[in-house]
Formats: C-alpha cells, sequence, structure tokens
C-alpha cells in the first residue's frame, strides 16, 4: 500500500510542475506586485480539501485527532521558514518540483532543507526541537473552542473563497492574444503544452489532497500531505539505512521529483541549470532555514498551511499567517531591498541599474 504514496506522489509532482504552483510565489506575489490570484488558487485548496476531509471524516473513513498547540515554536518556525523560501527561492514543494525540471540551485535548497529538518528531528538539534515544542497551550481547533460542527466553518471557508475566486475571474481582462499554433493536438497538448489556469490547477490538489487521507491510514499513516517530516526520514533511510523511516510519506515525497521530472521533460522544459555561486549560497541558507524553521513548527506550506487549515485547527492558521508574514519581511529582505540597493551610489550607477 505504501506505493499508492508514490503514484500519488508522481501525481502531485506533475500537476504542480505543470500548473506552476508554487506558493513562495503566492504570497510574495501579494507583497511585491500586490496580485492575489494565486493567493487566491491556495486559499481554493484548502477550501476544497476541507469539504473533503470532513466528509470523509463523517464517513467514518478516517479519525481526525490533534495535539495542543505548541505556540511558541509554530510563531518562531513558522516565521523562520517563511523568510527562508524567499532565499531558497521555493517552498517545500515548490523546491522539489524545481529540481525535477533540473534546477541545480533547487537541488542544493533541497538537500539542505531535508538534511537539517533530519538534524532537527533525530539529530544534535533534536533537544532544541522538542524543547521549543514542549511549550504548549490547550487549545487544538477552532470548532472544539467554538462548540460547533466543523461543517459551519467548512461553508463560511468555501463561500468566501468562492467570493474571492468569483472576483478574481471577473477582474481578469479579456484580451485577445495572438498566438503561434499548437505542436502537440489532443491529451498531449492538454497535458504538456497548454498553460494551466491557476484555478484549475488548484482543484485538482485539493483533491490530490483529499485522496491523500485515506491512501495514506490505509499504508499505516495517519496523516495526510506532508513534506517534512518525510523528507527527514528519507535523508535519516539515506544516512543510516533504516528501513523503519520508510514510509507512505517517504514515498510520496520521492513520487513529487519523478512526476515534476516526467513533466518537464514531457513540456521541454527539463534543462540542467547551474545558478552563480551567490544563488548558491542563498538556496543553502533558504533550505537549513526551511529545515528548521518547519521542523519547529510541525509542518511547511503543505503540512501546515495548507492541511492543518483545512482541518481549522490553530497551528495551521497560526503558521499561514506567520509564513505570510515570514514571506512579507524576506521579500523586502532580499528582494526589494536588494533593488534599492542596487540603484543607489553615482548618478552614473542608478542610470545602469535602472
Amino acid at each position: 500500500m505504501s506505493l499508492t504514496g508514490l503514484l500519488l506522489g508522481a501525481l502531485l509532482g506533475f500537476v504542480l510542475q505543470r500548473g506552476r504552483f508554487c506558493v513562495t510565489g503566492a504570497f510574495r506575489d501579494v507583497f511585491l506586485a500586490r496580485k492575489t490570484r494565486w493567493l487566491t488558487a491556495f486559499l481554493i485548496v484548502i477550501a476544497v480539501q476541507s469539504v473533503g476531509v470532513f466528509a470523509l471524516q463523517s464517513a467514518g473513513i478516517i479519525e481526525l485527532s490533534f495535539k495542543a498547540l505548541p505556540w511558541l515554536a509554530v510563531i518562531v518556525g513558522s516565521l523562520i521558514f517563511g523568510i527562508s523560501i524567499v532565499l531558497a527561492g521555493g517552498c517545500a514543494t515548490g523546491t522539489y518540483y524545481r529540481a525535477g525540471e533540473g534546477l541545480v540551485g533547487s537541488w542544493v535548497a533541497l538537500v539542505a532543507y531535508a538534511g537539517f529538518a533530519a538534524v532537527m528531528k533525530y539529530g544534535v538539534l533534536k533537544p532544541v526541537n522538542d524543547g521549543m515544542r514542549a511549550e504548549t497551550v490547550p487549545v487544538t481547533t477552532v470548532q472544539d473552542s467554538l462548540g460547533i460542527s466543523p461543517w459551519f466553518l467548512v461553508v463560511l471557508l468555501v463561500a468566501g473563497v468562492g467570493y474571492l475566486a468569483y472576483r478574481q475571474l471577473r477582474s481578469q481582462p479579456k484580451l485577445k492574444v495572438a498566438t503561434l499554433p499548437p505542436e502537440k493536438t489532443g491529451l498531449n497538448h492538454l497535458l504538456f503544452e497548454k498553460a494551466w489556469h491557476p484555478f484549475v490547477t488548484a482543484v485538482i490538489i485539493g483533491l490530490i489532497a483529499i485522496a491523500a487521507y485515506p491512501l495514506s491510514y490505509a499504508a499505516g499513516r495517519q496523516a495526510g500531505l506532508g513534506i517534512t517530516t518525510p523528507s527527514a526520514n528519507l535523508t535519516s533511510f539515506l544516512v543510516t539505512g533504516n528501513t523503519a523511516r520508510i514510509d507512505w510519506g517517504v514515498w510520496l515525497v520521492v513520487g513529487i521529483l519523478v512526476g515534476s521530472f516526467i513533466a518537464a521533460k514531457g513540456a521541454g522544459e527539463f534543462k540542467i541549470r547551474v545558478p552563480d555561486s551567490r544563488t548558491i549560497v542563498r538556496s543553502i541558507a533558504g533550505g537549513v532555514g526551511m529545515g528548521v524553521g518547519a521542523s519547529l513548527a510541525g509542518g511547511c506550506t503543505i503540512g501546515n498551511a495548507m492541511v492543518e487549515t483545512a482541518q481549522f485547527s490553530y497551528q495551521g492558521w497560526i503558521a499561514f499567517a506567520l509564513m505570510f508574514l515570514g514571506t512579507g519581511i524576506g521579500a523586502r529582505l532580499f528582494i526589494t531591498g536588494r533593488r534599492s540597493k542596487s540603484a543607489s551610489g553615482t548618478p552614473q550607477q542608478a542610470l545602469v541599474n535602472a
């Protein structure tokens, strides 16, 4: 049954690559371009998944469980993670699918991310990770705090996100753009050439996230999509040879690499691209921060900001907010700040940089 993780991961990697779905870009666009199209797409994933998750629980197929909120670790870790994904040039899944496209910078960030996630969870920094996560408050989910059915929250979420999607679709200009005739036809054109709409991509990812629950539960892993712990487990296995670390989640992240590679090759977008030394250093630093931050927070933009939010856990929504804020800080420090610095200097230098 664990091999279903490989198949679902391959499907997820394919969709992420072809849909160009990157949470870092979704968050960053809000701060740099004042655009919310991709952020709305991310919210669609949460809303679709939320409907499916509570439908599965109502049917008795899965049983959700929650632990007390490790507030300090979630706040600190999520902020670190949000800043770090700007440095790395992608969040956890974004780094995985770009690695599958042949981006060497993403390979480096991925190794650093998975390596330091393992260090935090199983290595010398485990006492730090465990100590910070031991600081908890006895709250779990919004519905438990309010004493209401989660379906009330699901309806509110779907209605709110539906309205945002409607506004986005209404505001999109309908321009007639001259395009070259497609080189591929039929299914090949649809899968490997035609641009995917962000909202269509989001719905598909939401459905994949729903499917992850029964498949993962059937394999003995009681969780949905997750990237950080599986990445740490994969690293631990490669270093120690401990086969007990290989579970459904590990097959999932391996599948993301496979699926994104297939998508990139089919679309003619796979190419080994070696960045300059500055980008390599930034990728390493970003990957380290991602591994540390996600381990502290108990998840990345997938495990926390997409999966836990769909269950209306406090951990998920606090992590979402702090990751979003961290991305804004990272964009200010490493993108807009760098632009401002490069535009300063002598009038001649400013003219050249402009």
